[in-house]
């Protein structure tokens, strides 16, 4: 079963460092949009990634294909948002738990902890997963314990 991670910085440090590690992960799989479709972000961010794991990136209307064409077990998902998720989720992609890992601060937003802030949009997507007995997994590192002041 792959691993699936909310992270608006999609691939950095913790990602490589902790995640990979953590999910014995082999392969890492960006799903967003305006990811796929910039060459010079991925080519920057495949700089920062190992050698022994292999990287795509790939549009979110592609995941059904992509999951049918490949193996993922061993593949850490990020997706950038809240909306990212449910979208791969609204294309038949079904997933058990979610990693909420970064969401960054904006005007408007709510701050659950120090590494995630939701906007009401964001609070209704995570509630529509909750709903579907997906597990919320509010982390931002493997080892950190779960802080939350509530949805």
């Amino acid at each position: 079963m792959a691993w699936i991670r909310i992270d608006n910085r999609l691939i950095h440090g913790q990602v490589i460092e902790t995640w990979i590690p953590y999910t014995n992960a082999k392969n890492l799989l960006v799903v967003n949009d305006d990811f796929a479709d910039d060459a010079l972000r991925q080519q920057i961010a495949t700089l920062a990634i190992p050698d022994r794991i292999s990287v795509d990136f790939i549009h979110i209307t592609e995941i059904m294909g992509y999951a049918q064409s490949n193996n993922l077990q061993d593949t850490l998902i990020i997706v950038a948002d809240c909306d990212d998720a449910k979208r791969i989720h609204d294309q038949g992609f079904s997933f058990d738990s979610i990693n909420i890992g970064n969401l960054h601060y904006a005007p408007g937003k709510k701050q659950l902890c120090d590494h995630i802030a939701v906007s009401d949009h964001d609070q209704e997507c995570l509630k529509f997963f909750a709903n579907h007995e997906i597990i919320l997994d509010f982390r931002c590192v493997p080892n950190q314990p779960l802080q939350i002041k509530g949805l």
